[in-house]
């Protein structure tokens, strides 16, 4: 039978050997291997040591030289094994550069004073896009701060390594992060193969968008092929200006929620007015009889709604102008498309239904942007950035309690922006 001594020493063996396999450092050497019970709370420590006759190299320039003396112990939190704590112990040398002078020697499992291995930041970089940081914090018994730490390394990395070759569409939007209308300008990649956040920027105004440009540099900016945004000035002038020669596409979206919010408007002035002439109140609740699209509409709604197209209602003459407009999306030519539209818009200044009527206006401002959703054929849409955006509230909700704009940029590249990681011997998770 083994002793105690001889299983633990056996056990090391074992540990030491799956260490070199999988996270072999260069000059450094895997040492004894503890299991240490510190009042009922278990850890694994391993100690490293230099190889005999290495130099250690500058944290400065990454030039080898030798050693001027030898700091303290340090502890490196690494991947937990069977959530078991476990920690690299190693006494950083200080080397005598002769471009530096005395500088801290650089280890290749650590970054600076992080008390973190990289390989573990790594590993609750990747946990931190499927559960909340406080969540990944606990689960794995480390610190908030240890959790935002590893996010902010890994979205520097990517961001230095991403590729932005190839990028033909975008689209532009806006979301809200705090209250008092404090937006987030997010500019997304939407082409068929590569879809991702490119871009974040405090506001919504013409500096910001040209911040965007600015950083995509003016070759790439010259080789966008399409451009969708909603109908925002600054993103309209700016897009014009540095984004010439794409197409700029209003998007369907944008614009049918704007008759939308028209119908909805009519609705409650019109049913307020119904209410105080003493009249049946049959508007009550029909704000999303009147607001979904007949197809998605219940069992129970359909019945309702052809009760109320039998009355002569401003909120149903408003419902059946934004019906007809569905047929604009289903033309294929660009000029055929503009003669709906023109006969639509006229149609509507007649109706007398002013929230429509702004609409109308609206429509025939933009026309040429309009018309070029059909020059695109229909294939670049703002739906990818609305599902995207939806997933930015998600991460900002994880992400509840944050109040500074450098948190939710890191929380939404780390989400949404699909970067690139380094390549490893062996993946954690």
């Amino acid at each position: 039978m083994q002793t105690i001594e001889a299983q633990e020493a056996e056990s090391g063996m074992l540990v030491k050997s799956i260490l070199n396999r999988i996270e072999k450092q260069p000059g450094f050497v895997y040492d004894a291997v503890r299991l240490v019970d510190s009042a009922g709370w278990l850890s694994v420590e391993i100690d490293i040591r230099a190889r005999k006759g290495s130099q250690g190299r500058c944290s400065g320039c990454d030039r080898r030289g030798p050693t001027y003396d030898t700091l303290a112990l340090r502890r490196f939190e690494f991947v937990p094994l069977w959530a078991i704590a476990v920690f690299l112990l190693y006494a950083l040398r200080r080397v005598r550069c002769d471009r530096c002078g005395v500088k801290v020697e650089k280890v290749p499992w650590a970054n600076g004073k992080h008390q973190l291995t990289t390989t573990y930041a790594w590993f609750l970089a990747r946990w931190a896009k499927r559960l909340s940081w406080k969540t990944v914090a606990e689960t794995f018994q480390t610190s908030w701060n240890h959790v935002f730490q590893s996010v902010s390394m890994a979205v520097a990395w990517g961001r230095e390594h991403q590729d932005l070759s190839g990028i033909a569409a975008i689209g532009i939007d806006e979301i809200q992060w705090k209250r008092g209308h404090r937006y987030l300008t997010l500019v997304y990649q939407i082409d068929a193969g590569c879809r991702r956040l490119l871009w974040i920027g405090q506001d919504r105004t013409v500096e910001t968008i040209q911040g965007f440009f600015q950083w995509l540099g003016a070759e790439r900016s010259a080789a966008l092929r399409f451009v969708c945004s909603d109908m925002w000035k600054p993103y309209l002038r700016v897009v014009a200006q540095k984004a010439a020669l794409a197409i700029h596409i209003l998007d369907r979206f944008h614009i049918m929620s704007h008759m939308n919010k028209a119908i909805d408007e009519v609705r409650a002035k019109e049913a307020r007015e119904l209410r105080a002439r003493g009249h049946a109140p049959v508007l009550t609740h029909t704000r999303w009889l009147l607001l979904r699209r007949p197809e998605k509409l219940t069992g129970r709604q359909v019945p309702r709604l052809a009760e109320l197209l039998s009355y002569n209602l401003r909120a149903v003459r408003a419902y059946l102008l934004r019906e007809e407009f569905q047929f604009f999306w289903g033309y294929v030519h660009p000029t055929w498309a503009g003669r709906f539209m023109d006969r639509w818009c006229t149609q509507t200044m007649r109706s007398q239904i002013e929230p429509m009527k702004k609409v109308a206006r609206m429509l025939r401002r933009h026309r040429p942007l309009l018309l070029n959703w059909f020059r695109a054929k229909g294939t670049i849409s703002n739906g990818t950035v609305e599902g995207f955006n939806l997933k930015a509230k998600l991460t900002m909700r994880k992400a509840f309690g944050f109040r500074t704009y450098r948190a939710i940029e890191i929380a939404l590249y780390h989400t949404l922006g699909n970067l690139p990681e380094p390549k490893a011997v062996h993946r954690f998770n």
